[in-house]
């Protein structure tokens, strides 16, 4: 448990899956506004504080028990608010929430989130734009579930984040191709490890075609208030979707940003959001916004950097907690000036073995920064077994397009190094690996 505070200093507990990169960010505004931050993290409970943080050690595949544990350790000195970061400690957060009374979402609509079929199903329920949708079983025969399925599609596991395991099928092969390559991902040592439910579930859905577009945005007091809405200015059509280039302010014309900030704000309402960061994935085409996801947590990575607010410039970070805490500030407006990010994408699966041309690349006008968050000699894997970035680059360049053709640039001059991964036998299945 984290020493005794003052009374009057305000505490805030984040609920991460890790501590990282992402963590630091918000450790840094807490520490500007005097905030006192206690984290919660999945890391092993037989670990004696490895790190040094302080951490709670918590299950969130068992977001309830998650919750007691929390309360149990927090009861004398409640926080003054909670924070999720990343998918999957949304529903530990909205349970702690409702236990201390602190603004935040239903356990329900939380947990609904947390799976994308049951988003699918309160959506169209709803009557929200999203395409058509069946789910199955991994045990079934793909071969017996062609005959329900229209193309192109895609399938995608109803419990994994950031695209991972999102694959396109365009006919009755390609879809059993990708049903045997995500039976092979959900049945890897390396996410059998998280214990997640429903790991054995696939959804398969229409694809959109279209552009596509994300939002960051808040709900507070019911109203859903947009921070930012960025350009995906890649074309994702598969076979897979890794993300790359985020840019905002958007260039669609005002009526069609319009079409998706409502959309946006029915579709949190109909989920039953409340409180707390939103960041929702859309598709625009001719027939106007498709939902693709909503996630009550704020960006991810290092993301929010592309995003500023106020005169002072504050950090999404600082608003998040501003609004957590309810301190005021939280109702900062973005700052006028372009802004990007690239996520800097996964050529190929291997052994990372370092990059050149950092220096080069970070000269280029209008590039800010270039951070790779790879680690040295790790193993990267290409999507759609992927699901983390070799590292972020940031630029801010007058308009929308002068930053894209700065991040364009940057990305250009980058030469990464990867050595091939030998075959290996995972200690906890005996399974030999690539």
């Amino acid at each position: 448990m984290s020493p005794q505070r003052p009374a009057e200093k305000k505490r805030l507990l984040i609920l991460t899956s890790k501590l990282g990169y992402q963590t630091r960010g918000f450790v840094q505004a807490a520490e500007k506004l005097d905030v006192e931050v206690i984290f919660g993290t999945d890391r092993c409970h037989k670990l004696d504080d490895p790190w040094g943080d302080q951490a709670l050690a918590l299950d969130f595949e068992s977001p309830s028990q998650a919750a007691r544990e929390i309360i149990r350790e927090m009861r004398a000195h409640p926080p003054d608010g909670v924070l999720a970061l990343g998918d999957r400690p949304t529903p530990a957060a909205a349970y702690v929430a409702q236990a201390f009374g602190l603004a935040g979402n239903p356990p329900e609509a939380a947990k609904t989130c947390r799976n994308k079929l049951l988003q699918r199903q309160v959506l169209a329920n709803a009557g929200l734009p999203v395409p058509w949708f069946i789910s199955f079983r991994l045990p079934e025969d793909p071969a017996r579930m062609v005959s329900r399925v229209r193309f192109p599609c895609v399938l995608k596991p109803t419990v994994l984040s950031a695209s991972q395991g999102v694959v396109r099928a365009d006919d009755a092969a390609g879809f059993e191709r990708a049903v045997a390559r995500l039976r092979a991902l959900l049945e890897s040592p390396e996410i059998q490890v998280l214990r997640e439910p429903e790991l054995d579930e696939l959804l398969v859905e229409g694809y959109i075609p279209g552009t596509e577009v994300a939002i960051e945005g808040l709900v507070g007091s019911g109203d859903f208030r947009v921070l930012a809405i960025f350009d995906k200015p890649d074309p994702l059509e598969g076979p897979y979707f890794e993300e790359t280039i985020y840019v905002t302010p958007s260039r669609l014309p005002a009526e069609r940003q319009t079409a998706i900030e409502l959309c946006a704000a029915r579709s949190t309402a109909a989920l039953g959001l409340v409180a707390g960061p939103v960041h929702a994935e859309f598709r625009m085409n001719e027939a106007g916004p498709w939902v693709l996801e909503i996630a009550p947590r704020p960006i991810g990575g290092l993301c929010s950097r592309a995003l500023r607010f106020g005169p002072e410039r504050i950090s999404l970070e600082e608003l998040l907690i501003r609004h957590a805490l309810g301190l005021s500030g939280s109702d900062l407006e973005r700052e006028e000036e372009a802004a990007g990010v690239m996520m800097i994408p996964v050529p190929r699966s291997g052994i990372f073995e370092g990059v050149d041309g950092i220096e080069e690349a970070e000269k280029l006008a209008g590039v800010d920064e270039i951070r790779i968050t790879a680690r040295l000699h790790d193993y990267v894997a290409a999507w759609p077994e992927g699901a983390s970035y070799l590292g972020f680059i940031f630029a801010r360049e007058g308009g929308p397009e002068q930053v894209e053709t700065a991040l364009r640039a940057a990305h250009a001059k980058l030469r990464f190094r990867f050595s091939p991964r030998l075959p290996v036998e995972h200690p906890a299945s005996g399974r030999m690996r690539p």
